[in-house]
């Protein structure tokens, strides 16, 4: 389970940092460490599922709500030293628990106006909250000086995203960065209902084919983070690949399904080495039993000597 996690959050920071690679101006890379936010607390049938998969996450990014691997991560892993971070941010009942969206934005750049917030925009009309609530409350948030992160949370994901995007650069304005893309001033969008691999690159495509740069984005993954996930998502196994008999004797092993070449696995000791892009490619071992001099892989579990 960790495993999975850690590798589909990894992927997705691929994805978002070629997205940076070509948009974003090299001093905001450091951004890019809280782009992908953990959301999935929720999701997890227990408070131990959410340690083990929210601390997986954390290999990759630092942005997380998951506060239970948050307080992990820190206190028994890294000697007290802060390992994750968030921000203040609005949900539905916080909204609607005020008279109108205005003031509900009102009260939320009155606490956190001056550091970086977040509001969900869609509690009624999400076109409508951009359209007249964001405009009356922009002066007020621009005397503050803080972010404000605006939060769509149903309707198409792409669609939504450009929306809130084109609006905040309407009322906040934009520089255009050494890379020719847009930055919004002091405003963003943070994008959490249906986050996947598959949808968070199609957000990021269709960010930076508007003009703006990935910076001005961000993205909340919940249960496809941490619970929506098994086995085969990544094609996870575990294989016998060499076997040493009782006499001395050794072979090597592999499964080699004639209805699944999908299946077929690796024979023999194998070592993982870096290829020139960096990428981990499986290698057979040199018939002399020499490890490779650059070989990364690391034994996790290890039987002992097994009696005979």
């Amino acid at each position: 389970y960790p495993s999975a996690v850690a590798t589909l959050s990894r992927r997705s920071r691929d994805l978002i940092q070629a997205a940076y690679d070509k948009s974003v101006d090299p001093d905001n890379f450091w951004t890019l460490e809280s782009r992908l936010h953990d959301f999935g607390f929720r999701a997890c049938t227990s408070v131990e599922q959410s340690v083990i998969g929210g601390t997986a996450h954390l290999l990759n990014f630092t942005g997380t709500d998951t506060l239970s691997a948050a307080y992990y991560a820190q206190f028994e892993l890294n000697a007290g030293e802060p390992v994750a971070s968030s921000i203040p941010a609005s949900e539905h009942s916080v909204m609607t628990s005020f008279r109108t969206e205005k003031e509900a934005m009102e009260a939320m750049i009155q606490n956190f106006g001056e550091g970086v917030f977040a509001c969900v925009m869609d509690s009624y009309d999400y076109q409508r909250a951009l359209d007249n609530v964001l405009p009356a409350v922009a002066s007020f948030k621009l005397e503050k000086g803080g972010f404000l992160v605006l939060r769509p949370d149903s309707g198409d994901a792409v669609d939504s995203v450009l929306a809130g995007l084109r609006a905040a650069e309407t009322v906040f304005g934009c520089d255009i960065n050494q890379k020719g893309y847009k930055v919004i001033r002091g405003c963003g969008v943070i994008q959490g209902d249906g986050i996947n691999y598959e949808t968070l690159g199609r957000i990021l495509n269709a960010v930076l084919e508007a003009g703006y740069s990935a910076q001005t984005c961000a993205f909340g993954m919940g249960g496809g983070l941490l619970q929506k996930l098994n086995r085969d998502t990544m094609s996870f196994a575990t294989k016998l690949s060499h076997i040493v008999y009782a006499d001395g004797s050794k072979r090597d092993v592999m499964k080699h399904p004639k209805s699944d070449s999908d299946k077929i696995s690796l024979p023999g000791i194998l070592d993982v080495v870096r290829n020139e892009q960096g990428i981990p490619i499986v290698y057979p071992r040199a018939e002399n039993g020499v490890p490779h001099k650059d070989n990364i892989l690391q034994t996790v579990y290890d039987h002992g000597k097994v009696p005979l």
